[in-house]
Protein backbone atom coordinates (compact mmCIF):
# COMPACT_ATOMS: atom_id res chain seq x y z
CA UNK A 1 0.00 0.00 0.00
CA UNK A 2 1.05 3.86 -0.53
CA UNK A 3 3.38 5.03 1.51
CA UNK A 4 1.38 8.00 2.36
CA UNK A 5 -1.72 5.91 3.85
CA UNK A 6 -2.33 5.37 7.42
CA UNK A 7 -1.97 1.78 8.82
CA UNK A 8 -5.41 2.30 9.94
CA UNK A 9 -6.78 2.52 6.18
CA UNK A 10 -4.33 -0.17 5.29
CA UNK A 11 -5.92 -2.44 7.31
CA UNK A 12 -9.37 -1.43 6.45
CA UNK A 13 -8.63 -1.96 2.54
CA UNK A 14 -7.16 -5.27 3.87
CA UNK A 15 -10.25 -6.26 5.57
CA UNK A 16 -12.59 -5.17 2.54
CA UNK A 17 -10.64 -7.65 0.10
CA UNK A 18 -11.66 -10.57 2.03
CA UNK A 19 -15.19 -9.00 1.87
CA UNK A 20 -15.14 -7.86 5.55
CA UNK A 21 -18.49 -6.09 6.16
CA UNK A 22 -16.99 -4.46 9.76
CA UNK A 23 -14.16 -3.00 7.58
CA UNK A 24 -16.20 -2.02 4.99
CA UNK A 25 -18.33 -0.41 7.19
CA UNK A 26 -15.56 1.41 8.82
CA UNK A 27 -13.92 2.60 5.48
CA UNK A 28 -17.20 3.92 4.41
CA UNK A 29 -17.39 5.85 7.85
CA UNK A 30 -13.96 7.36 7.66
CA UNK A 31 -14.03 8.29 3.73
CA UNK A 32 -17.95 9.89 3.80
CA UNK A 33 -17.05 13.27 4.54
CA UNK A 34 -14.88 13.44 1.53
CA UNK A 35 -16.37 11.94 -0.68
CA UNK A 36 -20.03 13.44 -0.14
CA UNK A 37 -17.92 16.51 -0.28
CA UNK A 38 -17.30 15.12 -4.08
CA UNK A 39 -20.97 13.66 -4.38
CA UNK A 40 -22.82 17.21 -3.43
CA UNK A 41 -21.38 19.26 -5.78
CA UNK A 42 -22.42 17.12 -9.25
CA UNK A 43 -26.01 16.64 -7.77
CA UNK A 44 -29.10 18.74 -7.62
CA UNK A 45 -29.60 17.81 -3.53
CA UNK A 46 -28.21 15.85 -0.56
CA UNK A 47 -30.67 12.66 -1.77
CA UNK A 48 -29.04 12.41 -5.14
CA UNK A 49 -25.50 13.05 -3.35
CA UNK A 50 -26.47 10.37 -1.05
CA UNK A 51 -27.65 7.70 -3.76
CA UNK A 52 -24.13 8.79 -5.96
CA UNK A 53 -22.03 8.43 -2.89
CA UNK A 54 -23.59 4.71 -2.22
CA UNK A 55 -23.14 3.90 -5.76
CA UNK A 56 -19.48 5.04 -5.46
CA UNK A 57 -18.85 2.75 -2.77
CA UNK A 58 -20.45 -0.15 -4.17
CA UNK A 59 -18.10 0.52 -6.82
CA UNK A 60 -15.26 1.02 -4.35
CA UNK A 61 -15.93 -2.38 -2.78
CA UNK A 62 -16.64 -4.82 -5.88
CA UNK A 63 -13.66 -3.05 -7.94
CA UNK A 64 -10.82 -2.89 -4.80
CA UNK A 65 -8.60 -5.25 -6.18
CA UNK A 66 -8.04 -2.64 -9.44
CA UNK A 67 -6.72 -0.52 -6.89
CA UNK A 68 -3.29 0.14 -6.98
CA UNK A 69 -1.61 -0.63 -3.82
CA UNK A 70 1.37 1.88 -4.91
CA UNK A 71 -1.30 5.43 -5.48
CA UNK A 72 -2.83 7.10 -2.26
CA UNK A 73 -6.66 5.28 -2.13
CA UNK A 74 -8.05 8.83 -1.68
CA UNK A 75 -7.44 9.61 -5.45
CA UNK A 76 -8.36 6.18 -6.19
CA UNK A 77 -11.54 7.19 -4.36
CA UNK A 78 -11.91 10.41 -5.45
CA UNK A 79 -11.55 9.41 -9.29
CA UNK A 80 -14.29 6.59 -8.52
CA UNK A 81 -16.62 9.17 -7.17
CA UNK A 82 -16.19 11.74 -9.88
CA UNK A 83 -16.92 9.16 -12.60
CA UNK A 84 -20.23 7.67 -10.73
CA UNK A 85 -21.69 11.13 -10.47
CA UNK A 86 -20.72 11.46 -14.36
CA UNK A 87 -22.65 8.09 -14.68
CA UNK A 88 -25.29 9.73 -12.88
CA UNK A 89 -25.47 13.21 -14.82
CA UNK A 90 -25.22 10.75 -18.39
CA UNK A 91 -28.24 8.20 -16.96
CA UNK A 92 -30.66 11.55 -16.16
CA UNK A 93 -29.89 13.43 -19.01
CA UNK A 94 -32.83 12.18 -20.80
CA UNK A 95 -35.11 13.63 -17.97
CA UNK A 96 -33.81 16.80 -17.87
CA UNK A 97 -35.07 19.62 -19.99
CA UNK A 98 -33.51 20.94 -22.81
CA UNK A 99 -34.41 24.22 -21.76
CA UNK A 100 -32.73 24.36 -18.52
CA UNK A 101 -29.25 23.31 -21.12
CA UNK A 102 -29.95 25.59 -23.20
CA UNK A 103 -31.58 28.55 -21.21
CA UNK A 104 -30.60 31.86 -21.87
CA UNK A 105 -27.71 33.37 -19.43
CA UNK A 106 -28.41 36.54 -17.38
CA UNK A 107 -25.99 39.02 -18.89
CA UNK A 108 -23.07 40.01 -16.14
CA UNK A 109 -21.14 43.12 -15.96
CA UNK A 110 -18.03 41.32 -15.89
CA UNK A 111 -16.67 43.74 -13.22
CA UNK A 112 -17.62 41.28 -10.14
CA UNK A 113 -15.03 39.14 -8.55
CA UNK A 114 -15.56 36.89 -5.53
CA UNK A 115 -13.05 36.82 -2.66
CA UNK A 116 -14.42 34.29 0.40
CA UNK A 117 -17.62 32.88 0.63
CA UNK A 118 -19.18 29.93 2.86
CA UNK A 119 -18.09 26.42 1.29
CA UNK A 120 -21.99 26.00 1.82
CA UNK A 121 -23.52 28.61 0.47
CA UNK A 122 -21.44 28.42 -2.74
CA UNK A 123 -21.80 24.30 -2.93
CA UNK A 124 -25.49 25.92 -2.63
CA UNK A 125 -25.51 28.15 -5.34
CA UNK A 126 -23.73 25.36 -7.71
CA UNK A 127 -26.77 22.64 -6.88
CA UNK A 128 -29.52 25.56 -8.25
CA UNK A 129 -27.51 25.47 -11.65
CA UNK A 130 -28.66 23.13 -14.65
CA UNK A 131 -27.17 19.69 -14.55
CA UNK A 132 -25.33 20.51 -17.69
CA UNK A 133 -23.95 23.69 -16.10
CA UNK A 134 -23.35 22.46 -12.84
CA UNK A 135 -20.99 19.69 -14.24
CA UNK A 136 -19.02 21.44 -16.79
CA UNK A 137 -18.82 23.83 -13.91
CA UNK A 138 -17.40 21.52 -11.48
CA UNK A 139 -15.04 19.33 -14.04
CA UNK A 140 -13.42 22.49 -15.26
CA UNK A 141 -13.39 25.06 -11.87
CA UNK A 142 -13.07 22.39 -9.35
CA UNK A 143 -11.68 19.12 -10.55
CA UNK A 144 -9.33 20.78 -13.36
CA UNK A 145 -9.85 19.22 -16.27
CA UNK A 146 -9.54 20.99 -19.41
CA UNK A 147 -12.24 22.08 -22.02
CA UNK A 148 -11.56 19.37 -24.74
CA UNK A 149 -10.95 16.15 -21.35
CA UNK A 150 -14.78 17.42 -20.25
CA UNK A 151 -15.75 17.18 -23.94
CA UNK A 152 -14.75 13.62 -24.04
CA UNK A 153 -15.80 12.66 -20.75
CA UNK A 154 -19.54 14.33 -21.58
CA UNK A 155 -19.64 13.67 -25.50
CA UNK A 156 -19.96 17.41 -26.31
CA UNK A 157 -17.95 20.11 -28.22
CA UNK A 158 -15.37 21.91 -26.41
CA UNK A 159 -16.76 25.29 -27.77
CA UNK A 160 -20.34 23.70 -25.95
CA UNK A 161 -17.87 23.20 -22.66
CA UNK A 162 -16.78 26.63 -23.08
CA UNK A 163 -20.27 28.00 -22.98
CA UNK A 164 -21.37 26.10 -20.68
CA UNK A 165 -19.18 27.22 -18.11
CA UNK A 166 -19.13 30.74 -19.35
CA UNK A 167 -23.46 30.66 -18.83
CA UNK A 168 -22.64 28.71 -15.34
CA UNK A 169 -20.48 31.41 -14.30
CA UNK A 170 -23.06 34.02 -15.36
CA UNK A 171 -25.77 32.53 -13.84
CA UNK A 172 -23.54 32.17 -10.77
CA UNK A 173 -22.84 36.36 -10.84
CA UNK A 174 -26.42 37.17 -11.18
CA UNK A 175 -27.70 34.86 -8.29
CA UNK A 176 -25.00 36.54 -5.98
CA UNK A 177 -26.28 39.50 -7.20
CA UNK A 178 -29.73 39.03 -6.33
CA UNK A 179 -28.78 37.91 -2.52
CA UNK A 180 -26.62 41.24 -2.55
CA UNK A 181 -23.52 39.54 -2.19
CA UNK A 182 -20.54 42.13 -2.62
CA UNK A 183 -17.65 40.42 -2.96
CA UNK A 184 -17.11 37.12 -5.48
CA UNK A 185 -14.70 34.31 -5.34
CA UNK A 186 -12.23 34.91 -8.38
CA UNK A 187 -13.26 31.71 -10.29
CA UNK A 188 -16.76 32.67 -11.03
Amino acid sequence: MSHTESQEVVELLRGCLTNSRDAQRKLYQHFYGYAMSICVRYSKDAEEAREVLNDGFMKVFTRLTQYHRDKPFKGWLRRIMINTALDNYRHNLKYYHAADIEAAAPVADGADTISSLNYEYLIGLIQQLSPAYRTVFNLYVIDGYTHEEIGEILGISSGTSKSNLSKARANLREVLKKNKVDEFEQYV
